[in-house]
């Protein structure tokens, strides 16, 4: 299940046409936010009419998740360098270059998630579930290859290394570097996978 919900997200999920919508939509939100954004406006740039719109997204929140997901969108397959600490250091990688580029739509996205029913539960399936899978498939590869025991993997540990990242990007500090994924990595992550029990 892992991997097919991997190799679906890898697949290419929109036409020209689409990618543009979801393009005009992207900076809209980043310039309006979530309240002001509106489904007229992004027709109107688009040069399109509404039905067009919501014929391939029914409501303004499918049109933002969509939107969000292609902006921020990660390499979708497991770095798979044969070694989980360089996995884990490419996801950190991965991660710093996206929320780095995109932090004004995420500030957008998790300003409207707490008010927003639809929009946050569109978020855990169609983007969350998603990265949890990838993360997932490099723990697994590691417990194959022998470097992790499979009862030391704690699905709250995924949260670590994203959710920190993408927090210091949002805080009026200095953004994390790789010397923030390494320690995050070598003194957080990996001691807790392989720390005996």
């Amino acid at each position: 299940m892992t991997s097919e919900l991997i190799d679906a997200a890898a697949r290419p999920r929109w036409s020209a046409r689409e990618q543009e919508f979801l393009t005009i939509t992207l900076r809209l939100l980043q310039e309006h936010g979530y309240d002001r954004l509106t489904v007229d406006e992004v027709a109107a740039e688009a040069k399109a009419s509404k039905a067009t719109l919501y014929r391939r997204w029914p409501s303004k929140t499918d049109l933002v998740v969509a939107a969000f997901i292609e902006g921020v969108r990660i390499q979708a397959r497991p770095p798979n360098t044969g070694s989980l600490r360089e996995d884990l250091l490419a996801i950190g990688g991965m991660i710093c270059a996206t929320a780095g580029t995109h932090a004004p739509t995420v500030r957008a996205v998790l300003n409207e998630i707490s008010r927003t029913p639809a929009l946050r539960e569109a978020m855990q399936s169609e983007f969350l579930d998603e990265r949890h899978a990838l993360f997932n498939e490099v723990l697994e590869a590691a417990v194959r290859r022998g470097e992790i025991n499979a009862d030391a993997v704690n699905p709250e540990l995924w949260n670590v290394l994203p959710g920190y990242l993408v927090f210091r990007f949002l805080l009026p500090t200095p953004p994390p570097d790789a010397e923030t994924v390494r320690a995050l990595v070598d003194e957080v992550v990996l001691p807790s996978l392989t720390r005996k029990t």
